[in-house]
């Protein structure tokens, strides 16, 4: 039994804080995901949104600091008692997001790894299964360490855990995980191989026999039944391959300039998912920063999911020498988590980004 114990010890813990780091690398990222499960088509606690960053660097600290905590053998009653609340609570949603196909990435290890709804469920299953172990075995968790190391290392963890979330939120993830990092191209990011797997999607058609109501399954082609048709539906074997990059898109009023764009060889792009929601300090950086790129040569525009009037008064407001075009707010948030936020481009490839704190350190 005490080996078992110190195997689910061992795993649970180690688990539980490359999960927490992972997220506590990107908490904003993870504030999104937690905005998603808030929403009204969701769980309905739309209350909960503006609080949802905060929530993000609590519960993601504290997955890190209770993965610690159990493996150096840290208060192990509250330890226990703490991962077996936390993960019955994450195999609920694991499990909704699943059954009811809501959200179908639960950002369990942010972008670094992407699960299905069924996997993170999975996943949260057999971790909850170790943490009854312990739960069942608390006697034999005993620290590996006197009390004053122990004591030292478990407030080393929160106090780092803390840092490191409050450092990134004011700077930008340190890993970036995401299609947009600094290397990637973003056209090549956008297009599918040749020879890559193809989706495969199932047919399940609906036709009155003589009467009485069949179903015949296909992988696309209609069936040739002597029947009238009622209806068919269709589920996703499976996605095959899928682009790193599938909705980015870069629009005026009148077209698409994604491609125009994307071929520039000096190009800055200023993100703000919401032009209304941008920091005024972050904003209030913008003017000198641009105007000198464009001096130098830079194309600059601006990508916002923002309407006309908004676009318009913030120009206005502040001054601004360049253009808004239309994106989508998801991906907007997705190329930089700032608002504002700063990406480079060379022909496609990202050369740098920024949080607004760093637009000072840009070398143009």
């Amino acid at each position: 039994m005490k080996y078992i114990i110190n195997l689910s010890r061992i795993f649970t813990g180690i688990l539980f804080i490359i999960s927490g780091f992972i997220k506590l690398n990107d908490p904003l990222g993870f504030s999104y995901k937690l905005e998603e499960y808030f929403g009204s088509d969701v769980l309905n606690i739309e209350f909960l949104i503006p609080y949802a960053l905060g929530i993000s660097v609590i519960v993601v600290v504290f997955e890190v600091v209770l993965g610690v905590f159990l493996l150096i053998g840290y208060k192990p009653k509250f330890t226990v008692w703490s991962l077996l609340l936390m993960i019955i609570f994450f195999t609920f949603l694991t499990f909704y997001s699943a059954y009811f196909d809501k959200v179908k990435d639960c950002g369990c290890f942010g972008d670094a790894l992407k699960l299905t709804p069924w996997e993170s469920f999975t996943k949260d299953v057999i971790l909850l299964v170790l943490v009854l172990i312990l739960f069942v075995g608390i006697k034999h968790i005993k620290p590996i360490f006197t009390k004053l190391p122990t004591t030292i290392i478990a407030l080393l963890s929160f106090v780092l855990s803390l840092w490191f979330g409050y450092h990134v939120l004011m700077h930008l993830p340190s890993i970036d995980f995401r299609a947009y990092a600094i290397g990637k191209n973003l056209p090549e990011q956008m297009v599918t191989p040749e020879g890559a797997p193809k989706a495969i999607t199932e047919y399940t058609w609906t036709f009155n026999v003589n009467g009485e109501e069949q179903q015949f399954v296909t992988n696309g082609s209609y069936p040739k039944v002597d029947g009238e048709y009622v209806g068919v539906e269709t589920k996703v074997i499976d996605e095959g391959y899928v682009p790193p990059i599938q909705d980015l898109s870069i629009e005026s009023d009148d077209e698409d300039l994604t491609q125009y764009f994307l071929e520039k060889e000096k190009l800055i792009m200023i993100t703000m998912y919401n032009v209304t929601k941008g920091e005024a300090e972050g904003v209030a950086k913008l003017k000198s920063f641009t105007d000198e790129a464009m001096k130098k040569g830079y194309t600059v525009i601006g990508l916002t999911s923002s309407g006309s009037a908004d676009k318009a008064q913030l120009k206005k407001d502040y001054n601004l020498n360049f253009e808004f075009y239309l994106c989508d707010e998801k991906v907007v948030k997705t190329i930089v988590r700032a608002n504002p936020g700063v990406i480079i481009l060379n022909s496609g490839t990202v050369v740098n980004k920024a949080h607004w704190n760093d637009i000072e350190a840009i070398e143009l």
